[in-house]
């Protein structure tokens, strides 16, 4: 498996994996930034726990959850990147949430807006820079997972080699020169990333 085909295979799952986290982070993260109820503390901490725990414990649990038909093929990738992944999106679409003025929520509503159109016309615009910034450390995340993805997915050339996986390949085969080409191509895939979204940032303030 070339290298191009390793860096365009991790883009995709990790891009596959960020659009399909967004709807429902951005539903928990609403949710924990404007309910009170009870289990609220349980849900923050199971959303964080990604971030405290070893990735490879974390890959031994989805490996136990994810149906034997997924394990060790491109979906369990796109899992394995989902799951460590969403604290950063949660977490930055919570404070965001928090960040917008509940006032100008009931505004609309004493217009007549209707839940979802407040959510989508005031919430969503003035929360978005900051869920922005989240989603980008959520991809960047994705395309350096390894812990999780090397349990649950494999290292299978052509079919769940991922640019982390490849690069720890390569190195206990002792191609370090191989493994450095790889490194700096994520490097430059990661700041381009972050690069393209501070620039966007800035724009839309």
């Amino acid at each position: 498996m070339t290298d191009a085909a390793i860096i365009w295979f991790t883009v995709r799952m990790a891009a596959l994996a960020t659009a399909l986290l967004i709807p429902p982070a951005l539903a928990l993260a609403w949710l924990l930034a404007r309910g009170t109820w009870r289990g609220k503390s349980v849900v923050e901490t199971l959303v964080a726990l990604p971030l405290v725990m070893p990735p490879v414990a974390t890959g031994l649990i989805l490996l136990k959850l994810v149906p034997h038909g997924v394990v060790f093929t491109w979906r369990a990738v796109v899992i394995a990147m989902m799951v460590m992944s969403s604290p950063f999106i949660v977490r930055a679409a919570r404070v965001a949430f928090e960040n917008v003025s509940p006032r100008y929520e009931q505004i609309a509503r004493t217009l007549g807006a209707h839940e979802p159109r407040v959510f989508f016309t005031i919430t969503l615009p003035l929360a978005l820079r900051g869920i922005a910034g989240g989603v980008v450390l959520g991809f960047a995340r994705a395309l350096g997972e390894f812990g999780a993805t090397i349990l649950v997915a494999g290292n299978i050339p052509g079919r769940t080699t991922t640019l982390a996986v490849a690069i720890y390949d390569r190195v206990q085969l002792g191609h370090d020169s191989a493994a450095w080409q790889l490194v700096a191509a994520g490097v430059i895939v990661a700041f381009g990333a972050i690069w393209l979204s501070e620039k966007s940032t800035r724009r839309r303030a």
